[in-house]
């Protein structure tokens, strides 16, 4: 279909067909993944929307798209306002629009593989208000129209071995059973593939920027597991490495699986698993038990060799960073720089170490006004020129066998104004506030948030993002539960207690709408910290992530005395971590950029 209108047309007319009123559409898969499959990508199929987080709903009159702040620019920018109105999350949530939008007594169809079962509860009260009814479809109707919709893919497994685990799968999977005796359970249901691949320490390659394979699992209070995944996908390397504990099936047989355990108590993740799952269960006679995904806090809590890994990647990756910083500053003011000669040139410099094995995102590359669009990515359609005078960001990440990287950079590109200059030292004001937090065990990362934002706050001025997620170690690069982030934010975290091992990152930023945009970020380690006559365990934060931080754009006379030693201090670091790896021109460009100021 040539157009999004024809596309939207075609969806419609099957909808009739399948006497359904209306249809929501996520962007996720079976998975309730956040970066998705091509195949899964029906959002993007039928809106034009590439941003990584929201969802549609349509209707036989009108149409509706829904996305949080980070996307207030990209969606208008990617999705036409002639079919599409925009909605704001959280101000407006799917459920409440239905209640206003949805026909009376209307049938509104949703994909149970692709909600979660509290969100289908939710919607389903919503419609009563119209005496409507939510209604769960066999078969996905975009699937029916997108005649050309890319198949799964077929990528192999890949053994992610002991020596970068840090713990063998056997000793994962025992953990997990000593978990399900305390719960009284038969069996845990995996379903969210980085805790999949995280259990039985594997890898693949079937989401893009995301090392993970398409799977469920389940795992016995025995030890052992079932895994289900295509048999064209596992190896005799793997297969050897699961070794006898692990019972190997088709991905397409877990439905029937789940029918099969009659009987069985099984534990099962409401945020990370799918209605169809409860419903397989049920309709098999299983008791189901609703708990978080046992390996989700194991996971976000690194052993030792993961985070030595970790900062083996960092170290690394700044040192790419380096080498690309100083390529951007001699060829930016020649001109013929834009944003994606610049990323390609950083994805290049990253690959040219022979340990990269894919970026950890697609790099946000954005010039000038294109910088104030969030989570913007680069097109042939959209690409600008640095131009003289204006600030460049880059946001981008490696995945590496040894850590996942993620780290943001401003750069001034000329002569900055004094008005960028000042925003830029506020959010390098909140970024040094949150690096150097002190705070009691069982604080959560909502109350770290405003530290970042303070002096933003002071002139009046704020961001419409978090200002900080979860790491996977090798795995994905935004990672739960633990965030920094306020509650109510429309995205996912904030909650969870910290606690020493999490990674995340501190990525405050400060965007001037058609202007320019202002974001710096490091990786940060929660670490234990002692503190003088402590009367509870204090925890804080080491900076894992080492690479220039653009000293034109700061102010220094807006810096306190500490803040000022505190980004000398780190400069000096940089200069230590990273150096040895540069050759003198790079390594006496490096001293240059990390001179004390």
């Amino acid at each position: 279909m040539s157009s999004y209108a024809d596309r939207l047309a075609a969806l419609r007319a099957q909808l009739a067909e399948d006497r359904l009123d209306g249809f929501v559409v996520p962007l996720t898969d079976e998975h309730m993944s956040e970066y998705v499959g091509s195949y899964a990508q029906r959002l993007e199929w039928l809106t034009g929307f590439k941003g990584s987080a929201g969802s549609a709903v349509v209707l036989p009159q009108e149409a509706a798209i829904f996305t949080d702040g980070r996307y207030t620019l990209q969606v208008r920018q990617q999705v036409s306002g002639d079919q599409w109105s925009y909605q704001s999350v959280p101000e407006t949530s799917i459920a409440d629009w239905l209640k206003e939008h949805a026909p009376q007594g209307g049938r509104i169809g949703y994909d149970p593989w692709l909600h979660s079962r509290d969100w289908a509860k939710k919607a389903s009260e919503a419609l009563h208000a119209r005496t409507a009814t939510l209604v769960a479809v066999a078969r996905n109707p975009i699937d029916v129209v997108w005649q050309d919709r890319p198949e799964a893919s077929k990528a192999h497994l890949v053994v992610q071995p002991d020596s970068l685990a840090g713990q063998s799968s056997a000793n994962k999977r025992t953990a997990i059973a000593e978990w399900l005796g305390k719960q009284g359970a038969d069996a845990a249901v995996l379903a969210a593939l980085d805790s999949i691949a995280w259990t039985f320490n594997v890898r693949g390659a079937d989401v893009s920027h995301t090392p993970v394979a398409l799977a469920y699992a389940l795992v016995n209070a025995d030890g052992t597991a079932d895994l289900f995944v295509a048999s064209d996908k596992v190896g005799p390397e793997v297969a050897q490495h699961l070794g006898n504990g692990v019972r190997l099936h088709e991905r397409a047989d877990f439905e029937e699986a789940l029918t099969r355990l009659g009987g069985k108590t099984v534990a099962v993740d409401p945020e990370r698993s799918v209605a169809a799952i409860f419903e397989a269960l049920e309709k098999g006679g299983a008791k189901i038990v609703t708990h978080r995904d046992p390996t989700v806090l194991p996971r976000a809590i690194k052993n030792p060799v993961e985070i030595a890994g970790h900062q083996a990647a960092q170290a690394r990756d700044g040192a790419a960073i380096a080498r690309f910083l100083r390529w951007v500053e001699a060829e930016a003011p020649k001109g013929g720089l834009d944003e994606l000669t610049a990323s390609d040139r950083l994805e290049a410099l990253r690959t040219e170490g022979g340990l990269l094995k894919d970026l950890s995102f697609d790099s946000i590359s954005g010039s000038g006004p294109n910088g104030a669009i969030v989570h913007y990515k680069a097109s042939p359609e959209t690409n600008r020129p640095l131009e003289m005078n204006s600030l460049y960001l880059i946001d981008s990440g490696g995945q590496y066998a040894d850590g996942t990287t993620d780290i943001t950079r401003t750069l001034a590109i000329g002569q900055p104004t004094d008005e960028m200059r000042d925003r830029f030292t506020r959010v390098l004001k909140g970024h040094i506030a949150l690096a150097t937090a002190l705070f009691p065990k069982g604080v959560r990362g909502s109350q770290l948030d405003s530290f970042a934002r303070r002096p933003l706050w002071e002139a009046g001025l704020d961001y419409a993002h978090g200002t900080g997620h979860g790491v996977g170690s090798f795995l994905s690069v935004h990672e739960g539960p633990q965030r920094i982030a306020p509650v109510g934010s429309g995205q996912a975290g904030g909650d969870e207690p910290l606690q020493a091992g999490m990674i995340l990152s501190n990525e405050p930023g400060y965007y001037k709408a058609g202007e320019y945009g202002i974001r710096i970020e490091n990786l940060v380690l929660v670490v234990t910290k002692q503190v003088t006559g402590a009367e509870k365990e204090m925890l804080g934060f080491d900076t894992l992530t080492f690479a220039p931080i653009e000293r034109r754009l700061v102010v220094t006379e807006m810096l306190s005395p500490a803040e000022l030693g505190w980004l000398n201090a780190y400069h000096a670091e940089v200069v230590s971590k990273i150096g040895h790896q540069l050759g003198a021109e790079d390594r006496a460009w490096l001293e240059a950029a990390c001179a004390p100021l």
